[in-house]
């Protein structure tokens, strides 16, 4: 069995993050792959070392006029590799399949959909995959038959680093620690966390992860009172140790489809709170494994975030069912496990 698996995000989105941790994986089961990723992607050299044959995406400064270079280079690709499987990770990456994935011996296009993307840009794949069963839903509604779809999680991979010392991000050991890891974007509800703050005076903030708001946070911070309560800490790579630290994770986003950070938190026994967005929902049962609120209600957030803080029965129940629900359903072994059969599945069909 042979996959190509196709990534064209450059950055250290979830979709990214995520897709590297099923290749990684799949590598440590013996999966043959091959990864088409572009070269200036965080992660390449990571899936390089560890033993991962990969080929750059060409870089694609006008889209108009390159994209047919890109297709024609997958196409080389393809019949060099010849793959049972492409899968393409999200739609920039299903538009570099060119237009008859099955002309190579008739292989099948996977498209992984993370998000609510329009159905046609997935119109070169053959099968399709969601992270979650709402995903799956979209997927039919958009005239997708059923079993052309599937449903596999995601999984978490942090660290399993010890608990960061606070003091070495000036902060005091007996604070309440509050800790989001999210890109600085509009969608993730970074400003009414920043505005809940300012109720939670026994409360300090650390903000994982970067993006093109940080400077419009750190001003609200300041104008807010709390940014003497707030630590940017940038990008990461130490998930486990700073969730480890935290009394309680938080996903304030208005819009998340889906939301791996859930289970980061869940696996490292972090109490988790987030607000009522689709891929929180799918996963989070109020008060039994996690908390959901109004999004971007400051005062909602802030409420929830002191019940935790003080309801030890509430804190002690939503990290354990959360922790359960995490072995149960998300471990990456699992998780695995299902790519390994879909894929199995796949190539028995289509060697029929």
């Amino acid at each position: 069995m042979r996959i190509l698996q196709v990534m064209a995000g450059k950055g250290n989105g979830g979709a990214e993050l995520y897709s590297t941790d099923v290749m990684l994986s799949l590598h440590r089961h013996g999966v043959d792959q091959c990864v088409a990723m572009r070269a200036e992607a965080p992660r390449f050299v990571e899936l390089a070392d560890a033993g991962l044959r990969m080929a750059a995406i060409p870089q694609n400064p006008l889209q108009s006029i390159f994209r047919p270079l890109q297709r024609a280079a997958m196409g080389r690709l393809i019949a060099r590799e010849k793959p049972d499987i492409v899968h393409c990770w999200m739609r920039r990456a299903a538009s570099l399949v060119p237009a008859h994935p099955d002309a190579a011996a008739g292989r099948a296009a996977i498209g992984w959909f993370g998000d609510y993307e329009d159905i046609p840009n997935f119109a070169r794949c053959t099968h399709f995959v969601g992270c979650t069963q709402d995903l799956v839903r979209h997927m039919q509604a958009g005239g997708v038959a059923p079993a052309k779809t599937a449903y596999i999680p995601t999984f978490p991979s942090v660290d399993d680093l010890p608990a960061l010392d606070r003091a070495t991000l000036d902060t005091p050991a007996d604070a309440k620690l509050l800790l989001t890891l999210s890109r600085l974007h509009p969608t993730k509800g970074l400003d009414t966390l920043l505005l809940a703050l300012r109720k939670l005076p026994d409360c300090w903030l650390w903000i994982a992860g970067d993006g093109p708001m940080r400077g419009e946070l750190e001003t609200l911070a300041r104008a807010s009172g709390v940014l003497d309560r707030v630590r940017f800490l940038g990008w990461r790579t130490d998930r486990g140790a700073l969730l480890r630290a935290a009394d309680i994770c938080l996903l304030p986003s208005s819009y998340e489809p889906f939301g791996t950070v859930i289970l980061d938190a869940w696996s490292t026994r972090c109490a988790f709170i987030a607000c009522d967005s689709a891929g929180p929902r799918a996963h989070l049962h109020n008060g039994v494994n996690g908390m959901l609120v109004p999004a971007d209600d400051a005062p909602a957030l802030a409420a929830a975030i002191r019940a935790v803080n003080t309801d030890v029965a509430l804190r002690d129940r939503i990290v354990a069912n959360g922790f359960a629900d995490y072995q149960a359903h998300f471990t990456c072994e699992a998780v695995t496990q299902q790519w390994i059969s879909y894929y199995q599945s796949l190539v028995a069909t289509h060697a029929n």
